[in-house]
């Protein structure tokens, strides 16, 4: 546990962005946008809110984040919903553990929901299993140990895969795991780490998408600091054996902008709401203390470091 915490100098929130496809999102005319800020969160004190993900469920939308309570310096995951998916309501924190969750990477399986959040302190990639969806999640499987970052598990080919990145203070790696089912064996891919000593498309940023016959993954740019922007890479060959990418000529897809993400976004996680109609949650940051650029780096660092896991 952190005492004494105090709010990190980057404040971060979540808005709505739409487009002809996720290659091409921007904010919606509405104007809409941040949709949550950490003001929403009325159950935990909250320093910022982040990394969020998107579900639509009989007709209602539902995101789940990462809310940075500031009286113990730990990520729990918040939930918001939305009838039209443009206006959001926060509603509770749905999940508290003893050490700190972020990312909250949502997807449906056989009926069920299940999440993989991160949580580094924790030291495995753990599935959870919603027992009363939205609110009540409980521990399925303890998937792959170590300390990975923004574990993205997705399904293709009749297979499970699943991204993470093994040094989330460096950004600069990225390995590769699959499986039959999410709740099986995962083994690491023969070529993982599939990248290593790059910050700019190591980390992931958000859900894999499939689109018009492409694989695509988010990533974050980490360089010059870390939540600069996002790109975007397609995925040309999978299987068990092989694995190639190379980035979208539509990368970056996501940088800063005014007010709210002035110094930068890092994730996005886009759903088709109707053809050629994207609707997607993203996240963005400003500096509290508004750092140059220069100072940016050991800015966040400072952050980072209050969240690394304890001894």
């Amino acid at each position: 546990m952190i005492s004494n915490f105090e709010p990190p100098e980057c404040i971060w929130s979540i808005g709505i962005y739409t487009g002809n496809s996720p290659l091409h999102l921007s904010p919606p005319a509405s104007g809409l946008t941040p949709v949550l800020t950490a003001a929403d969160v009325t159950d935990v004190p909250s320093a910022f809110v982040a990394d969020p993900f998107l579900v639509r469920d009989d007709g209602e939308w539902f995101m789940f984040f990462e809310m940075l309570s500031s009286e113990t310096g730990r990520g729990e995951i918040g939930m918001a919903k939305s009838r039209n998916g443009l206006a959001w309501y926060y509603q509770q924190s749905i999940l508290r553990e003893p050490f700190h969750l972020s990312y909250p990477h949502v997807f449906r399986w056989q009926g069920d929901y299940f999440m993989t959040p991160e949580a580094l302190g924790h030291g495995a990639i753990v599935l959870y299993r919603a027992h009363d969806f939205p609110f009540e999640w409980k521990p399925e499987a303890r998937l792959i140990e170590g300390g990975l970052a923004d574990p993205t598990p997705f399904e293709f080919d009749g297979m499970w895969w699943l991204f993470a990145c093994p040094t989330p203070y460096e950004h600069d790696t990225l390995r590769l795991y699959y499986a039959t089912c999410p709740t099986g064996e995962w083994r690491e891919h023969p070529s993982s780490p599939v990248l290593e000593g790059n910050a700019r498309i190591a980390r992931p940023g958000g859900r894999v998408l499939s689109f018009d016959g492409r694989l695509i993954r988010y990533t974050q740019d980490c360089t010059p600091y870390y939540g600069h922007r996002l790109r975007a890479v397609e995925i040309t060959k999978l299987n068990t054996c092989e694995y190639e990418e190379h980035e979208c000529s539509e990368s970056p897809i996501l940088s800063a902008g005014n007010g709210w993400n002035g110094a930068g976004m890092h994730h996005a996680d886009a759903q088709e709401i109707s053809s050629g109609t994207w609707i997607a949650c993203v996240d963005g940051h400003r500096f509290h203390s508004a750092p140059t650029l220069a100072a940016a780096p050991s800015a966040l660092l400072r952050f980072f470091n209050l969240l690394r896991p304890r001894a």
